[in-house]
Formats: C-alpha cells, sequence, structure tokens
C-alpha cells in the first residue's frame, strides 16, 4: 500500500504539542520525512524522539527550534530542513497563540502585538521562506491553520481572531500569485480541538473572555471537542497529491466534504467556493434600493 506522503519532505511549525504533533504524526504514519519546529526545544526533542520511533528507516524526522515570528529563526529552521531533507515539498503553518483575553482597550498591548506577529507574521515569514525554494522545483504546498477566528467573530479574544482572518485573506491572495507555479496554498478550520488553547479559555474565566464563550468552552471540555486526528487528515490531504490544483480555499475539517474535492477541482477552481467575502443584501433575499 503507498502511503500519501511517502517520500514528501515537511516543516511543520508549533509541532511539540497538541494539534501541531498529531499533524506530524500523522505525516510520519503516510510516510513523510519530517523536520518539527517550536520554540520550546525540551518538549520538541520529547516529541522527535516519539515520532522517529514510529518511522521508517528511510524517513527523517528532525527537529529545530524556532521562534516562527524572528526572522533569523524562520531563516535557520528553513536551511536546517533544507540541509536535511532531500527535498522540502510541504509547510504546515500551525504555530499559534490565544494572545491576551479581555476587552480590546484594557489587553496588554504588547502581549495583543506577539499575538498577530506569531500567528500572521510568523506565517508570512515561513512562506516567504519556502516560496522560491517551491518555485525553483515548480511544485509545493502551503497548508496553513486557520480556524473559528476567521469565521465568526471572537469577543476578548481579538487578537487571535484579527490574525487567524488575516492569514486566510493571506492565503487566498498568494494562491493567486503562484497559481502559475504549480503551487497549493490552503487554510484549514480543524474544528473546536481540546488542547491547551482550551485550557487557557477555561483558567482566564468568563470575567476575561465572555460568559457565553466560558460556557461553550466547558461544554466543549465535557464533550471531548472535535477529533485531533480530523484535522491531521485534511492536512495530509492537502499536503499530498490527491489534492493537486485545490487552492485559495478556507477549509473545514468537521463541516466539509474534503474527502470528494478533487471531484469537483473545476467548480472550486472557478467559484469562491471556501473563500472569504462581504455579503450583500441579495445574499439574504433583502432588497435596498439606492436614493
Amino acid at each position: 500500500m503507498i502511503r500519501k506522503l511517502e517520500g514528501r519532505g515537511a516543516i511543520i511549525t508549533g509541532a511539540s504539542q497538541g494539534f501541531g504533533f498529531a499533524v506530524a504524526r500523522a505525516f510520519v504514519s503516510e510516510g513523510a520525512s519530517v523536520v518539527l519546529c517550536a520554540r520550546n526545544g525540551e518538549a520538541l526533542e520529547l516529541a522527535r524522539a516519539e515520532l522517529a520511533a514510529q518511522a521508517t528507516p528511510e524517513q527523517i524526522v528532525a527537529a529545530q527550534t524556532a521562534d516562527v515570528s524572528q526572522p533569523a529563526d524562520v531563516e535557520k529552521c528553513f536551511v536546517f530542513a533544507q540541509r536535511i531533507l532531500p527535498r522540502l515539498h510541504i509547510l504546515v503553518n500551525n504555530a499559534g497563540v490565544y494572545g491576551p483575553k479581555g476587552p480590546i482597550e484594557t489587553v496588554d498591548w504588547e502581549e495583543w502585538v506577539k499575538a498577530v506577529q506569531i500567528n500572521l507574521f510568523g506565517s508570512v515569514l515561513m512562506s516567504r521562506a519556502v516560496l522560491p525554494h517551491f518555485k525553483q522545483h515548480g511544485y509545493g504546498k502551503i497548508v496553513q491553520l486557520s480556524g473559528g477566528g476567521a469565521t465568526n467573530p471572537l469577543p476578548y479574544i481579538s487578537a487571535y481572531a484579527t490574525s487567524k482572518t488575516a492569514v486566510v485573506r493571506f492565503v487566498e491572495t498568494v494562491a493567486e500569485e503562484v497559481r502559475g507555479d504549480h503551487i497549493d496554498v490552503n487554510a484549514i478550520a480543524p474544528g473546536a480541538l481540546n488542547t491547551r488553547l482550551l485550557d487557557e479559555v477555561l483558567a482566564a474565566g468568563p470575567g476575561k473572555v465572555g460568559q457565553a464563550f466560558y460556557d461553550r468552552a466547558v461544554k466543549q471540555k465535557a464533550q471531548g471537542g472535535a477529533p485531533l486526528e480530523k484535522g491531521a487528515d485534511l492536512a495530509v490531504f492537502l499536503g499530498s497529491a490527491g489534492s493537486d490544483g485545490i487552492t485559495g480555499k478556507l477549509i473545514s475539517a468537521v463541516w466539509d466534504p474534503w474527502e470528494t474535492l478533487p471531484s469537483h477541482l473545476s467548480d472550486l477552481q472557478q467559484t469562491d467556493v471556501y473563500t472569504l467575502r462581504r455579503i450583500v443584501p441579495k445574499d439574504r433575499e433583502l432588497e435596498w434600493e439606492a436614493k
């Protein structure tokens, strides 16, 4: 049986824990060689060792400590991956934080900016690093983590919501820039996950994140949330040859029929399905006359 990522090389950021680690585990299971990146060197090494034990002798499982918001770290990570991997095919931009929680006028400004630097600038910097390599080889895949922050307002978690919306528009824009280079750039919404971000919300309490959001978090914690594996499987699909030509989309791991998307390739390429757009009155069957 041929594995979906056999022979492919990938950089995965934020890979030491949570969803990033789940993606890395799925990639290794499907035959990829991987370079794991994260800020915590100790946790990163533990993740690398666990995945290396599951890999075949032909696969490379390596780690590079990096803060994706720092250009020097991003360059170091890319140079390391380019040196150690036979070929780099995939970038998974997973590294992300919630940032400060509370009303925009009271949250710590430096923490707000840092969240945007990690979530948005980190994704842009990593993409800038790999795109010349992808263009040189005439092929590449960028898989960007987005989420609920891009599809709905998130009161009291404004840095996260703002940055996650911005990365989707970045994905849509870069996808158009590189469409002729056979490089696919997509964003995924993995669903409501029970990771450290959920624990942060619960620890912050309703006074910081709002009663409604806190109540949803309590319910999610009790019910288990979306399976990490579902989003990881979507990341595998978007990193594989099976998704070639699907680009510039925000795809939900939980709600969208992504396994069947190759059969809808023409529609995906010619419509605004799975993209950010402005809702106008006619979309809601309203007729508003101009003066």
